[in-house]
């Protein structure tokens, strides 16, 4: 395995590349170029520029975290097949500059929901929190503003300021959208795209969606095993690939992430580690690696991983905020280190129990 560590670059992170240098086993980064609109096609130079200043840390860039799906493809708009010839335009850019894998998402109009970016732990630390009942009662709109009051003054993925200013607009085009048409845009894009991925190596990690239900009447599809399934068999080339996110699946209490990992485990191309605490049936906060902090056994994950042979990438996610670190909520340096250091040891032990 390749482990990784998230990095939002120079400008938009609080955590330097010589910093995650200095992590045990880390050997890369997965990072993005976050200036570039949904939509448009990435510019070599820029490419160039981010791989540049990875490799002078002393690092890897071989994995991409995200090249965002335009909302037209998703909606199956008239207008998708321009934003598809980008994104064809980007994988065979990143392809030149030893991109592998790209990890993206099909989650309509949010990427990821909280209720609370800052829910307060009994040890003193906060860490990301959903609390259903917050989210049925709140209006997007209002949960937006509520998140960005808490959120240290980052922007956050999947909640940067030009995709919320559409935000009603987004939320009235899905009215009509079923999971249905949603399963048959997503089919329709990676028949489009996937050809050019295996003509370039580069192989594509969808994410699971976060939380893995409905939210707002909004469609979601990669949800759960008979979901990820279909989506793996519409295109069936090893190049249409899963991001396995422990988290976020594992919010569904019915998905056994154990048990998903040994079942796709020629198409794990990322893997997202993490833990999270239930408190209610769909309440969840996240907490540290450890597994008897959590509601998932970090252990029998890891194990899975080592049984079926993976050797992709993989890193921490979500982590808490402690020691009065000021840092993008769930990316801060200090407790996906401690998560880092969690997995080294259960990876070290369960390989040496194989031997």
């Amino acid at each position: 395995m390749k482990m990784t560590f998230r990095w939002y670059g120079e400008n938009n992170d609080s955590v330097s590349l010589s910093q995650i240098r200095q992590i045990p086993n880390v050997t890369g980064v997965v990072g993005a170029l976050f200036d570039v609109p949904v939509g448009e096609a990435w510019e070599e130079n820029d490419i160039i520029n981010l791989k540049n200043t990875v490799n002078n840390a002393g690092l890897e860039l071989e994995v991409i975290e995200s090249v965002n799906v335009h909302e037209d493809i998703k909606l199956g708009l008239p207008s998708r097949d321009k934003y598809i010839e980008n994104y064809k335009t980007t994988i065979r850019r990143l392809s030149k500059h030893g991109i592998k894998v790209i990890c993206y998402n099909f989650m309509p109009v949010f990427d990821w929901l909280r209720t609370d970016l800052a829910y307060p732990l009994k040890d003193g630390s906060n860490a990301l929190c959903y609390i259903d009942s917050v989210a049925k009662s709140v209006d997007p709109v209002d949960l937006v503003k509520n998140i960005d009051d808490t959120s240290n003054g980052f922007s956050l993925p999947g909640w940067e300021p030009y995709r919320l200013a559409e935000l009603e607009k987004l939320m009235a085009a899905y009215r009509s959208i079923t999971e249905e048409n949603l399963f048959e845009n997503l089919e329709y894009f990676l028949k489009k795209i996937i050809p050019t991925c295996e003509e370039c190596d580069v192989k594509m990690a969808i994410h699971p969606d976060d939380p893995p239900w409905s939210i707002y009447g909004l469609p979601r599809i990669v949800t759960c095993r008979k979901n990820i399934e279909r989506m793996l068999s519409s295109v069936d080339s090893v190049y249409n690939g899963l991001t396995l996110c422990s988290g976020s699946l594992g919010a569904n209490r019915e998905n056994n992430i154990p048990e998903l990992i040994r079942a796709f485990s020629e198409r794990i191309h990322f893997a997202h580690v993490r833990n999270i605490k239930f408190f209610g049936d769909k309440d969840f906060h996240e907490s540290s690696h450890l597994s008897k902090d959590g509601s998932l056994d970090l252990y029998e994950i890891m194990k899975a991983y080592c049984d079926i042979g993976f050797d992709g990438y993989i890193r921490p996610d979500h982590g808490r905020v402690i020691w009065g670190e000021k840092a993008r909520p769930g990316y801060g340096l200090y407790d996906r280190a401690l998560g880092i250091a969690y997995i080294n040891g259960l990876l070290e032990a369960i390989e040496k129990e194989n031997r």
